[in-house]
């Protein structure tokens, strides 16, 4: 028996879908003399010419709920394989990676760092020339304070390089990626973050995150999310899909690589029930269980149509004339102020 919910359940999934899922530890890290895994699971197509999803959670180990998402989907998946044929086909053409819990230590602890007071999306060797909000954008003062980078000039935290590791290997190789890191405590919306954390500037791939958002609102008609840049919201330094998307457009820019980050709106929450303010984990997770389980239906149409659209790519990523429209109508939604 696991120290974690999430773990064992984690572990029961990969005992269920034995010969189709494949667990491998992306890393190991210690807290309170405790040793935690951080597993990774991956399922589907390895010819690395086909285009892969990866669903991430648990960064922020007071946002249980993100890891939570991920598992929900994760099972969905295992118990539709033993029947869906449908699914089993797209399998043929689609490479999924799952990271349900990248912070286990955080989890544990029920703290937003790591063990070391790290906060994970503020690890990565980016830094903001533009000017960041004071303490949430990052901050290299203390560990004892929220927010905190790291020290300069430091490795990545064993999670955060894990987490990277991961994506180079399974996503960035390929002609098309997408991946879905899920989080919650930000207002009473659910929003689809993309890249830039670090600036205002628009992305290279705006024209396609447009098309996506095109694409979202045609197929999934009464959704719920809000989808725009970061950069809209806050400005951060050490932003770990800012770095990796740079990492992807430097390496091969002829291939996408679409990362989004799923803010899940716990503001709701709380408004639904004032009383979550006296826990720390209510400002960030549903704690009445008729509630989470709403929440968790409720995604996993959105991960689904992710997956969908990440297996179906090229019947929908705009070329020529109508990526310039695309661009053109994301430059007027997102950065006309």
């Amino acid at each position: 028996m696991a120290l974690l919910t999430e773990l064992d359940d984690i572990d029961r999934l990969c005992e269920a879908g034995r010969g189709v899922l494949r667990r491998e530890t992306a890393c190991t890290v210690s807290c309170g003399g405790e040793r935690f895994e951080v597993p990774l699971i991956t399922l589907g197509a390895a010819d690395a010419a086909l285009p892969a999803i990866g669903f991430f959670g648990g960064v922020h180990g007071l946002e249980r709920i993100g890891a939570e998402v991920v598992i929900a989907y994760l099972a969905s998946l295992t118990r539709r394989l033993r029947w869906d044929v449908t699914l089993a086909r797209l399998l043929d053409g689609l490479r999924i990676v799952f990271m349900p819990v990248v912070n286990p230590g955080g989890l544990w602890r029920g703290t937003r760092a790591n063990p070391q007071g790290v906060d994970l999306m503020r690890n990565a060797p980016v830094e903001s020339a533009e000017r960041v909000p004071f303490a949430v954008g990052g901050q290299r003062l203390s560990a004892t304070l929220p927010w905190y980078r790291g020290a300069a000039g430091a490795p990545m935290q064993a999670e955060s390089a894990a987490l990277c590791a991961v994506v180079e290997r399974e996503l960035l190789g390929r002609p098309f990626s997408l991946a879905l890191d899920c989080h919650s405590g930000f207002g009473m919306h659910d929003r689809l973050w993309f890249p830039y954390a670090h600036t205002a500037r628009p992305i290279e791939h705006l024209a396609e995150v447009h098309a996506l958002g095109s694409l979202l609102d045609e197929s999934l008609a009464h959704h719920r999310y809000l989808l725009e840049p970061q950069s809209r919201q806050y400005l951060a330094h050490g932003d770990l899909w800012d770095h990796l998307y740079l990492c992807a457009a430097a390496a091969a820019p002829a291939r996408v690589f679409l990362p989004l980050t799923l803010e899940m709106g716990s503001w709701l929450w709380v408004k639904k029930n004032p009383r979550q303010l006296l826990t720390r984990h209510g400002l960030f997770n549903p704690l009445i269980e008729h509630r989470q389980q709403r929440v968790l239906r409720r995604h996993m149409a959105g991960l689904d149509f992710l997956l969908r659209a990440a297996a179906s790519h090229a019947r929908w990523l705009p070329q020529g004339a109508e990526r310039e429209l695309h661009h053109a109508r994301a430059i007027e939604r997102w950065y006309r102020r």
